[in-house]
């Protein structure tokens, strides 16, 4: 196991998280007019927010269960963290608050995530980084964990997801070019999906962009869906991701095109960042970058508090390398339409 790239994809993702926050909801027009373009942090106490502090929930549970992960580690990790809060949860996302909600009324996974609102927003998607490094090499892996840690506050698009940044993240961690991890993400959501439609039309935005920030403008002009009223949307936030991975072939200035692109640049740039992080390693991150959102601060949720995201990493790490070694070095295998749709969601289709 790479601890490099484990570290780098955790931090990507909190440097995507804190560097997106002040544009987050924004349009890209608004972003230039008020900065030009965002290179790196416009406030000196920029911080991760909820997606980075969920990341953390989910490599705790990670870290209980390993490749074992079920919806009930997840619900009992989220109670876990949760009992101690005494306060709001500054920023936190509708999907999740629902699914708490849920939780504290004894309603337990799926119907958490079902009996949501929001069971397609990009809540899942934004904190499943952790479970892409724990599953290094084995998309398949990356794909069931995701769902178990999904299922506790989405369904459908929400998981599918979730699947593909997790996908992403875990073919990232052993590939050496964007290409493999581009095709793992699409692979993790099915065919006839609307978040797999989205992506597909992303990618093909982007193959045909001369540069990022031309990539930037198609990708804002045709992508977000505008008449709904929040800019959370699942498979709008993640096509986005992937059309910004494979403008910036992979590098980690993908950060900074989810930072300028808006709508939910905070999302979006941890997702960019997670995967790119995962791809070049912590070694390439702006060591200030780095330095900025290592510890996390905990103010959605505060049991979060104090976290070392390259402790963590290492523990991520540690925990993938002894449990392969146990197992005989023996992973899940290819991806297959069972691995990718679900059980309960075989033979639907969802229609944009």
């Amino acid at each position: 196991m790479n601890n490099d790239r484990a570290r780098g994809a955790l931090l990507g993702l909190a440097i995507g998280d804190a560097m997106g926050a002040p544009t987050e909801g924004m349009t890209l027009p608004a972003i230039r007019e008020r900065w030009g373009r965002v290179r790196g942090f416009v406030d000196p106490d920029a911080a991760g927010t909820d997606d980075t502090e969920y990341a953390v929930l989910c490599a705790r549970g990670v870290l209980r269960a390993g490749a074992d992960l079920t919806s009930a580690v997840v619900a009992d990790t989220w109670l876990d963290a949760l009992s101690a809060q005494r306060t709001g949860f500054n920023r936190a996302g509708f999907s999740e608050m629902i699914a708490i909600a849920n939780l504290h009324a004894g309603m337990a996974p799926p119907a958490s995530g079902q009996r949501n609102a929001e069971t397609w927003s990009d809540g899942a998607a934004m904190r499943v980084a952790p479970i892409g490094v724990y599953a290094a090499g084995d998309p398949a892996l990356a794909i069931r964990m995701a769902r178990a840690d999904a299922e506790v506050s989405h369904s459908r698009d929400g998981i599918w997801c979730a699947q593909a940044i997790a996908a992403g993240v875990a073919v990232a961690m052993v590939a050496d070019d964007i290409d493999p991890v581009l095709d793992a993400m699409l692979a993790s959501m099915p065919e006839d999906s609307w978040s797999a439609r989205t992506a597909r039309r992303a990618l093909d935005i982007a193959t045909r962009a001369g540069s990022p920030e031309e990539a930037e403008e198609a990708l804002f002009a045709a992508i977000p869906l505008r008449h709904y009223m929040w800019a959370d949307v699942a498979p709008e936030a993640v096509a986005l991701t992937i059309g910004l991975l494979r403008a910036n072939d992979g590098t980690l200035g993908a950060i900074e095109s989810g930072v300028n692109i808006g709508r939910d640049s905070d999302t979006i740039a941890a997702m960019a960042g997670a995967v790119a992080g995962a791809l070049h390693g912590a070694s390439a991150l702006d060591p200030a970058h780095v330095a900025q959102v290592r510890s996390v601060t905990g103010q959605c949720i505060a049991a979060t508090a104090g976290t070392d995201l390259v402790e963590l990493a290492d523990a991520l790490a540690d925990r993938a390398a002894a449990d392969r070694a146990d197992a005989g070095g023996v992973t899940t295998g290819s991806v297959t339409t069972d691995d990718v749709r679900g059980d309960a969601d075989r033979g639907k289709e969802t229609r944009a």
